[in-house]
């Protein structure tokens, strides 16, 4: 009667965690994803805890939020997590404008960014 269930979206070894509306465009948001690609977890943590980038506060919560779903929703070890894919894409645009010579306007685009952290455990 009712729906089927969707199918798994991740693997057995691995988690994933999502944040859709960060507040920076996606290139300045991919070259901090692009530091804790293929690390460890508990080093990318570290990396991003000290990061001198605004935005690598909100990388390191949802790095967070994957590392906890992995260990709560699937039973994985934290201590062999790694970072296998740190995604990012266009989110929405807020279009503001300002006010130019002669009575005209520009207009200004400010950018959102989505980010998807998955992180895997190794084998041993």
């Amino acid at each position: 009667m009712g729906q089927s269930a969707n199918e798994k979206r991740v693997e057995d070894n691995e988690a994933r965690a999502m944040a859709k509306y960060l507040r920076t465009s996606p290139y300045k948001l991919n070259l901090v994803a692009e530091m804790i690609r293929g690390q460890k977890a508990e080093k990318a943590l570290v990396d991003l805890e000290f990061s001198n980038k605004r935005i690598a506060q909100d990388v390191r919560k949802v790095l967070q939020a994957a590392v906890a779903n992995a260990e709560n929703n699937h039973g994985l070890d934290v201590d062999r997590l790694y970072v296998s894919e740190a995604h990012v894409g266009k989110s929405i645009q807020m279009k503001r404008f300002r006010a130019r010579a002669r009575g005209r306007a520009s207009r200004i685009v400010k950018q959102f960014s989505r980010l998807t952290v998955v992180v895997k455990e190794r084998e041993a």
